[in-house]
């Protein structure tokens, strides 16, 4: 299933908290944040810019957006981008929403990535 896909501006953080913590306003600022909270942990990913110190995360993440919106019946959507990057041995970090999915890699990683998409058949495009 060939995907159209744009890398979205900015460098991006996962961060972890108590399952107990309210979510953080640092954690809601920019374009791009997504907030979960489990029985574990409260994660967030937002711009790692936005990270206070002290707080535990991973930053150097580069976000990929798969252009969508995608029917709720679809069903191999994340796995066509999954599979070329995970041969290509890079590791990621999937976020979902109502119409399309967000795909994480490491910045450094960046480029293979998108070679290995675009060898895959996806397209690249600017983002708007």
């Amino acid at each position: 299933m060939p995907l159209t896909l744009s890398v979205l501006p900015g460098v991006f953080a996962v961060a972890q908290l108590s399952p107990d913590a309210p979510p953080p306003v640092w954690a809601m600022q920019g374009d791009v944040w997504h907030v979960t909270r489990t029985d574990d942990e409260l994660s967030v990913v937002t711009a790692e810019a936005h990270v206070p110190d002290g707080v535990r995360h991973e930053g150097g993440w580069a976000a990929l957006k798969l252009h969508g919106p995608f029917a709720f019946h679809l069903t191999g959507v994340l796995a066509s981008i999954l599979n070329p990057l995970a041969a290509a041995d890079i590791g990621i970090f999937a976020l979902s929403t109502f119409n399309t999915d967000y795909v994480l890699v490491k910045a450094e990683r960046l480029n293979d990535a998108l070679g290995a998409l675009r060898a895959a058949g996806h397209t690249l495009r600017a983002p708007h």
